[in-house]
């Protein structure tokens, strides 16, 4: 398979995957809204610019980001590892916090929290007072902008590879993509953080991934392996398990267990499908020295 076959494969995966991705007001499927689509009336820029992830307003897409990973981290810390033969649970609580295996999943909180809180803008939008109202985004001074590196709406030159960007209303250094997942630029500043929160969650939900399965089949081939915990020896039904040991431990029965474990192994493996691609996709345009907006454009 030859580069540009690979390439435009990769451009028709990223429009389906990404769909209307904001890269500065510039959409990776129209320049314009199509007339009487549910497009014609774009979100509106903030009124102020927006500092990082945590700047209001928050949109459905973060809920979901921390909902999902607050799930998994309860259900497995609660629910699956709990339930392993006491060699293994010694693994995979290692895996997940021990210094020694670099903390797994501490290391993920933290390069993603460090994704979303650091403030992505050029360093002379940085310096300006974010609590002022910025100017209301004109689609028209984007023209200048490209010819002078000039932003007329941040007021401030910026680099070559600066974008403003139209959702966080601001020029944003090195722009690669504005990531509505996150609610945050993606730029020079926190590229690297986010490459690394991709890369840490994919290892995430592979070691997940695992665990499950291995408890789905093993309570299919030798249930007993699975009633290590002492607290099993007062359950009399074979039918009875029981969740978040061994502090609260909840009685419920089997379906009960394999439906959460049928359940959180579909949202594993969304998540693997999807960022899985996103991390092949980004080594790519890395390897080509591209960032994912120059990417897109040389794909029009």
């Amino acid at each position: 398979m030859t580069s540009a076959h690979i390439s435009g494969h990769l451009n028709c995966r990223l429009h389906l995957f990404m769909g209307e991705m904001d890269l500065c007001g510039w959409t990776s499927r129209r320049v314009a809204p199509e007339a009487g689509s549910s497009m014609a009336k774009p979100r509106s820029p903030p009124p102020r610019p927006r500092v990082n992830g945590w700047s209001r307003p928050i949109h459905t897409p973060p809920v979901i980001v921390w909902t999902s990973l607050l799930a998994l981290a309860f259900t497995s810390f609660g629910i699956f590892i709990p339930l392993l033969p006491y060699s293994l649970k010694l693994v995979a609580y290692s895996v997940s916090f021990s210094l020694v295996t670099g903390g797994l999943l501490l290391f993920h909180l933290v390069v993603l929290v460090a994704t979303i809180t650091i403030d992505p803008a050029e360093p002379n939008v940085r310096r300006k007072n974010y609590r002022r109202p910025g100017t209301i985004f004109d689609r028209s001074k984007l023209l200048l902008f490209t010819e002078t590196r000039y932003c007329h709406l941040c007021g401030v030159t910026v680099n070559a590879r600066a974008k403003h960007c139209r959702a966080c209303n601001k020029c944003t250094a090195g722009f690669d993509h504005h990531c509505k997942w996150l609610n945050n630029c993606v730029g020079s500043r926190n590229y690297w953080w986010f490459f690394t929160s991709v890369l840490s969650a994919v290892a995430c939900l592979l070691c997940l991934m695992a665990i499950v399965t291995y408890i789905m089949i093993i309570y299919w081939v030798d249930q007993e392996a699975l009633r290590s915990d002492p607290q099993f020896q007062k359950i009399t039904d074979e039918n009875t398990w029981l969740l978040f040991l061994p502090f609260i431990p909840l009685k419920v029965k089997a379906p009960v267990l394999l439906t959460i474990g049928a359940a959180v192994l579909v949202l594993v493996i969304s998540g693997l499908l999807m960022l899985g691609y996103l991390f092949v996709f980004h080594v790519y345009i890395r390897a080509k020295g591209l960032t994912t907006l120059e990417y897109l454009k040389r794909g029009r």
